[in-house]
């Protein structure tokens, strides 16, 4: 948990549309420094040609923009235990290579969902990969990030704390998303406390349980703790990214985009409602700096 001072905003770009122009703008609009990038066009960072990447370098860098994380399929929902190894390895191996060309440090990945299997087999299989992929991204210079999210150290936080102290590498590290446990029906709040100590990126979600499935708020207006986890992060002097993934239109896991157009208006009101729930509980965060024409937004927000 280190960065220079205050808590930085950023998000999950593709949630405010598909086309990088879309995104870029949601950034610009919202007066963002960071960005993080899971798809383009529809497509994963580890599909792209080398026209999309260069694209994306360019616009990112013309925009004034900066990408700490991005996301990958590696471990996933998709992916479970019992499935080949090879397509995360060859995943890794690309991002690898294409992470420094966008200034990344960090990759999200999760831990395989089970597919039948034993607890136990389950958890050796799962340590197994992660050891071997830690060590990938050890050779390549960049983290791995797990999520709270999919696979056996995203089911508790006794599992996450297993996985990141077995594996014993500064390069494993954990992503914390304050909406997963309503999916995974966990409380969110307890599982933070619990691996705080190894958080070095948060997502911002909100959601509440009704009638048997996941749906998603604006940010403090659901049941995932969403104040209590800021104010706990600012009590441990958390200065790294907050990263909105708004999930009110595009929800990977469930396979769910409820129109082909953007949702960059939608996208830049959730990252408006967290900049005035950061307010209302003092907490200092930077982000603006590029923001709309008319509106100064060179100061750093230390409330």
């Amino acid at each position: 948990m280190s960065r220079p001072s205050g808590m930085t905003l950023s998000g999950l770009s593709d949630e405010a549309g598909a086309e990088l122009a879309v995104q870029l703008q949601a950034h610009m609009e919202l007066g963002w420094r960071e960005i993080e990038i899971r798809t383009v066009e529809g497509r994963a960072l580890s599909d792209w040609d080398t026209t999309l990447l260069k694209k994306v370098r360019r616009g990112i860098s013309e925009a004034s923009l900066k990408v700490t994380t991005v996301a990958s399929r590696i471990a996933n929902w998709e992916r479970p235990i019992t499935g080949a190894f090879e397509p995360d390895l060859e995943e890794l191996k690309i991002l690898a290579d294409r992470m420094p060309v966008l200034g990344a440090k960090y990759v999200r990945i999760m831990s395989y969902p089970n597919d039948g299997l034993p607890d136990h087999e389950w958890r050796q299989r799962v340590m197994e990969r992660m050891h071997q992929l830690t060590e990938m991204a050890m050779d390549a210079g960049i983290i791995l990030l797990h999520e709270n999210c999919s696979g056996w150290a995203g089911t508790c936080a006794e599992h996450a704390l297993a996985l990141v102290e077995e594996v014993n590498s500064p390069h494993l590290r954990l992503m914390f998303d304050t909406g997963n446990g309503i999916a995974y029906r966990y409380d969110t709040f307890d599982y933070l406390t619990k691996v705080g100590k190894y958080v070095e990126h948060v997502h911002i979600k909100d959601g509440v349980w009704k009638d048997g499935q996941e749906s998603y708020t604006l940010p403090g207006e659901g049941d995932s703790k969403v104040k209590e986890c800021l104010l706990w992060l600012k009590e441990q002097n958390y200065k790294g990214i907050l990263s909105i993934e708004p999930h009110l239109h595009l929800i990977p896991h469930l396979r769910q985009n409820n129109s082909s157009t953007n949702h960059k208006d939608s996208y830049i009101a959730y990252g408006r409602r967290l900049e005035k729930l950061l307010q209302e509980l003092h907490i200092g965060y930077q982000g603006n700096g590029l923001g709309a024409p008319g509106k100064d937004t060179r100061m750093e927000h230390q409330i």
